[in-house]
């Protein structure tokens, strides 16, 4: 089976690259970046929509790659997420290599997004790779360290360097449940934290560290979390926030994330980095003025303190597996959610 997943892996890579090489007249330029901002989107599930049959359209109809309507809108930067040994391959390691390969191949900046699961991590749920659950904590620790050191190594292999990683995904209760339970034992939650963050110094040192929280908005849970983290010896070097307001609410979303952004500079001497953000799909109009507003003001942030904005899966459209968050029409096309990283 693991063969079988590389070898999909490493075929879909050659596939990419074997197209590539004779499509790059048709490479859209990105406007350039006036702002510091990292411009990024989380593109996880793009291997997996492009071999269901997916196909991305630019504004005149015509189809395009994917990654190359984010850039030519853009963006410079993507984000990733790795599960341990996922039921379907999608999102280990080798199809997270063929991801970075083409974010590379297009000159976007990377962050790596460990989840330490083999499906989703996020506040309801923490659960541990099937592999690990009989392991001790000592073994956890290790595997936390051995799984981020494979993975990031595997991209150092192949000449790439993520700018961030992630240490954890929304673990506003820590990670790896029951043990790693941040209500439960902070201490323990923070000594699987460092394991993670020391794996990714010893192979890329450069790279910022980001402990990354849902609600960003939510000042009481980012203290309660980094206070928790530094009280018991856990490291980071930024602090990462998701933002997911509607139509209604946006406004006082965005001063409530950008006042509690303040707060974790001035409290924690600590870069922001908002990681997720996304907003009704048929809601494009609200979702324009809302991003160019928290553009604004993260930008207007003194000491360049906030790294960038990240849109969560803005090619996911027509329902893709649910999820109706993202930045395209049900045609394929981008909406103007995606104007304010032009």
């Amino acid at each position: 089976m693991k063969a079988l997943k590389i070898g999909m892996a490493l075929g879909l890579m050659g596939l990419y690259f074997g197209l590539s090489s004779c499509s790059d007249k048709d490479n859209l330029v990105p406007a350039e970046n006036t702002t510091h901002l990292a411009k990024g989107a989380d593109v996880s599930w793009m291997t997996e929509m492009e071999a269901a049959g997916v196909q991305f359209f630019n504004a005149g109809g015509t189809a395009v790659d994917g990654l190359k309507l984010l850039h030519g809108l853009g963006m410079d930067a993507v984000r990733l997420r790795v599960w341990v040994d996922p039921e379907r391959g999608w999102c280990n390691q080798n199809d997270v290599l063929v991801k970075a390969r083409r974010a590379h191949h297009l000159g976007m900046r990377l962050m790596v997004d460990f989840h330490y699961s083999d499906s989703w991590a996020d506040p309801g749920q923490q659960t541990k790779p099937a592999a690990w659950k009989g392991l001790s904590f000592d073994g956890l620790k290790k595997a936390v360290s051995d799984h981020t050191t494979a993975v990031l190594q595997l991209l150092k292999d192949n000449g790439i360097e993520p700018e961030w990683v992630q240490v954890g995904n929304e673990t506003g209760d820590g990670m790896l449940w029951e043990e790693g339970r941040a209500s439960v034992s902070m201490a323990n939650y923070a000594a699987l934290n460092n394991a993670g963050y020391d794996a990714v110094k010893a192979v890329f040192p450069a790279a910022k560290v980001i402990v990354h929280l849902h609600n960003g908005y939510d000042n009481a849970l980012f203290r309660w979390m980094f206070d928790g983290l530094k009280n018991n010896g856990g490291k980071w070097d930024v602090i990462g926030m998701s933002l997911y307001p509607s139509k209604d609410n946006w406004k006082e979303r965005n001063t409530a994330c950008i006042s509690n952004i303040k707060d974790m500079i001035a409290r924690y001497n600590a870069q922001v980095m908002i990681c997720e953000v996304g907003m009704s799909w048929d809601e494009a109009d609200t979702a324009e003025i809302w991003l160019n507003d928290l553009f604004s003001a993260a930008e207007a942030i003194p000491e360049q303190k906030v790294l960038g904005i990240f849109y969560w899966e803005p090619l996911a459209y027509n329902g893709w597996n649910g999820y109706t968050l993202g930045a395209l029409d049900n045609n394929g096309r981008p909406t103007k959610a995606l104007n304010p990283f032009k």
